[in-house]
């Protein structure tokens, strides 16, 4: 069975409404007035939390690593120049206290998930470039502290090595399906993956999602993802390399109210609702004399047809028509008027 895990009192798995990460990433451009702009939106609009990272470059790269096409500058000056502090960290999470939404912070170092357990950090997120990174995930996993793994640019083989390990070590977790492509076209979402790892490794599965707009989002909270991560901009035609697959405020909140919707539109089970009854009363059919019948009349064909409204009491309901031609009428019947059991010969 696909458990829940708890975060707080905050319960995420399925059968609880879908938690919605606003991924803040580097969007703030390391401007710690924006920052809390974001936070300040985030909580407003909606989502249950807002996510940052925390970088400790010696500890986490080399200079020289290579950057992809959505940077201008090498990735090592751009997530230098927009790094906070760990002052500036627990300003951040103070805020999100005070406000109600939940601070969550991305590590990509030893140094960075000791830093984020210092100032007491709720739960893990880790980034799909880590999920191979079996010595990190050790390390983050013994804290003991819940952990959303992302999937991005993986093989399920890899997936496998890491869930087995992070399951022996017995801390919670959710898997989060991901494309790392940034923006990432649809024809590559793959939404489809979401109940791959759910039936896989039995364990609660979300999406974190580089594509434009909040259409696969919404469609993975469909599909039962109890995570949603979308990159967050307060203007995405700004310069960095992360703002073209964010959204910005208007649509965050369209997806926390979208995500509820289709959350509580969910359910599978099948039968006449309450609300429906008042409906099914006009709008269903009963059998209805063509014209004018006598007592004893034999019915045939062209006497009867299926009209509004629906059969109550004795009425003969319309699946029935083909089941009264051929008997005969114990009572007059006037044109227009709805045949009842009680008017047929036993």
């Amino acid at each position: 069975m696909i458990k829940k895990i708890n975060i707080g009192t905050q319960e995420i798995g399925d059968n609880y409404p879908p938690f919605i990460i606003a991924e803040a990433c580097i969007n703030h451009e390391g401007d710690i007035k924006k920052a809390k702009q974001m936070i300040y939106f985030a909580h407003a609009l909606g989502a249950d939390c807002i996510k940052f990272q925390i970088h400790n470059l010696e500890n986490e790269m080399l200079r020289e690593t290579p950057q992809s096409d959505n940077f201008e500058e090498s990735l090592w000056e751009a997530l230098d120049r927009t790094n906070f502090t760990i002052k500036e960290h627990i300003e951040l999470k103070k805020l999100c206290e005070i406000l109600g939404i939940k601070y969550l912070c991305t590590p990509f170092s030893r140094d960075g998930a000791d830093a984020l357990e210092e100032i007491g950090v709720e739960f893990f997120k880790t980034g799909s470039g880590e999920l191979t990174n079996l010595p990190l995930i050790e390390h983050i996993a013994k804290k003991g502290k819940p952990m959303i793994i992302s999937t991005g640019m993986s093989e399920m083989e890899e997936i496998k090595e890491t869930v087995e390990l992070v399951k022996s070590i017995g801390t919670d977790f959710i898997l989060t399906h991901c494309t790392s492509a940034y923006p990432c076209p649809y024809e590559i979402i793959n939404l489809g993956a979401i109940n791959t790892l759910r039936d896989t490794f039995k364990v609660p599965v979300g999406l974190s999602d580089h594509s434009r707009g909040i259409y696969t989002a919404l469609g993975a909270v469909a599909l039962g993802a109890c995570v949603i991560e979308k990159h967050f901009t307060l203007d995405k035609l700004a310069s960095g390399p992360d703002h073209a697959s964010s959204i910005e405020p208007d649509e965050l909140g369209e997806l926390v109210k979208g995500s509820k919707a289709l959350f509580l539109a969910s359910g599978s089970e099948k039968k006449v609702f309450d609300q429906e009854k008042q409906i099914l009363a006009w709008a269903r059919e009963s059998v209805v004399s063509e014209k004018q019948m006598s007592a004893g009349h034999k019915i045939e064909k062209n006497d009867i047809w299926v009209k509004r409204p629906g059969p109550t009491g004795d009425v003969v309901p319309a699946k029935y028509y083909k089941e009264i031609i051929g008997r005969k009428l114990v009572n007059d019947i006037p044109k227009d008027a709805q045949i009842k059991w009680s008017d047929l010969e036993k």
